[in-house]
């Protein structure tokens, strides 16, 4: 027991005596310094004989990593390397509004800074894009699932605030039946450019973005890129990788407005743009009504679009897709990272449910520049933002507007959120463009 042996001067001193042999042997072996047969007489070093070099090399390096975690527990023991409590917490400058800041409290720091998840992740690792990016509006990000319990005592009061007081407790609902959708969101065709509906998906076991090993994200890719190439009638057409990718691929893509870029510096501090653009790439439909991206910031954003408002039938397509990839996923032996509380996993807390985001592309100036827009926005449970991505501003008076719920409310609940939300505000855009007042729910 290394808490007995902590004092004992000559125990620490033979450990490092053992581990400068083990590492010497080590490299012997490497160097092939030792031939053939002569393996056994190279272990002989401590009266052991093996099989096989490489078998030799990797136990004698286990071994000595082995004796080093000892040798470190020792000298804890013995009080040494002993940080100050609350030595590492993160300084969060007066000012700081992310909800990391706000929830990463000195006591839960101690109690999980020294935890990892079997895939290898920290703490540290899931805070550092909120310690790098003192503006982020949350800060925190999992490099697995196993974060969503483990660390926990950060996670889950954060989620609760972000999500509307979403409890540990609570149980997330699933429904992807399109044919409950009521109604349409521009019956007239006047104001709605272009509808989107994207899911995020994860496979269990293969990490998440920010703490996933390179194999990982290359076994990712080639899992869903084989499912993807067996895709058969309207869902059929042909994945494009970034990394190799031709000139003119690039050029058409982009005109097409499916080429995803490296993420942004919140991601960068995650850890999620990570030897880009390897294992990364887009799979489109011959319509191109149906994409995947693959390894951006979750290693799939499955996505159907098209122009006008038929947001029920792009659901349809949408809820198709989701059901053929995961027929492909779990063909291959593998599952969608999924809970009853979390439902699917996303490396974004903020993500975590549904990960839906049902768009439409509206162009609304009139509301756009009243300036309670963003009043009524929230008040319809509507997230808008500009057409060029999040923190983007309007071009011309077009405006992206989405659903701002993911978890608690199913994905049949969140499309008919978007389609209810944006009609009342296209007909507050036909009241302030003929001068009259807005609808009454936006005046309550």
């Amino acid at each position: 027991d290394s808490k007995h042996l902590g004092s004992d001067h000559y125990f620490k001193g033979f450990l490092r005596s053992v581990r400068r042999r083990l590492t010497m042997a080590a490299r012997v072996l490497a160097r092939g310094l030792i031939a053939g047969a002569s393996l056994a007489g190279g272990l002989a070093l401590f009266g052991t004989a093996a099989a096989t070099e490489d078998a030799s090399y990797s136990l004698l390096v286990d071994i000595s990593e082995r004796v080093k975690r000892i040798e470190n527990s020792v000298c804890r023991a013995d009080g040494k390397h002993k940080a100050e409590y609350g030595a590492g917490f993160p300084f969060f400058p007066e000012g700081t509004t992310s909800l990391l800041s706000k929830h990463l409290t000195v006591e839960a720091y101690e109690q999980l800074k020294d935890l990892v998840t079997p895939n290898g992740y920290t703490l540290e690792r899931a805070i550092q894009s909120g310690v790098d990016n003192l503006d982020s509006g949350v800060g925190l990000y999992a490099g697995d699932e196993d974060c969503y319990t483990l660390f926990a005592p950060v996670f889950d009061p954060l989620i609760e605030d972000y999500h509307g007081g979403y409890k540990p407790t609570d149980k997330h609902p699933s429904d992807l039946d399109a044919s409950k959708l009521v109604g349409t969101v521009d019956p007239e065709g006047k104001y709605v450019l272009s509808t989107r509906i994207r899911v995020g998906r994860n496979i269990r076991g293969l990490g998440l973005s920010p703490g996933c090993t390179r194999a990982q994200r290359r076994e990712v890719e080639a899992l869903v890129t084989k499912g993807l190439a067996e895709l058969t009638g309207d869902l059929s057409g042909k994945y494009f990788p970034l990394r190799g990718m031709s000139e003119e691929d690039r050029v058409q893509l982009v005109a097409d407005h499916f080429l995803f870029k490296k993420g942004d510096r919140f991601l960068e501090s995650a850890g999620a743009n990570r030897d880009w653009p390897e294992a990364r790439g887009i799979f489109h439909n011959n319509d191109k009504t149906f994409l995947v991206w693959v390894n951006e910031e979750d290693q799939m954003r499955i996505i159907s679009m098209e122009k006008g408002a038929d947001a029920k039938k792009i659901f349809e397509r949408l809820s198709r897709g989701i059901a053929a990839v995961e027929a492909k996923i779990k063909a291959a032996g593998y599952e969608f990272a999924h809970n009853d509380h979390l439902g699917f996993i996303h490396s974004c807390p903020t993500n975590c449910g549904t990960g839906m985001r049902a768009s439409v592309h509206a162009k609304l100036p009139n509301v756009g520049q009243h300036p309670d827009f963003k009043k009524w926005c929230a008040k319809l449970r509507l997230q808008p933002r500009g057409i060029h991505g999040e923190h983007s501003e309007s071009d011309g008076g077009v405006y992206d507007l989405s659903n701002k719920e993911r978890l608690g409310k199913s994905e049949v609940e969140l499309v008919q959120t978007m389609i209810d939300g944006v009609k009342v505000l296209i007909e507050a855009e036909k009241a302030l463009a003929a001068g009259k007042e807005v609808p009454a729910v936006l005046r309550a």
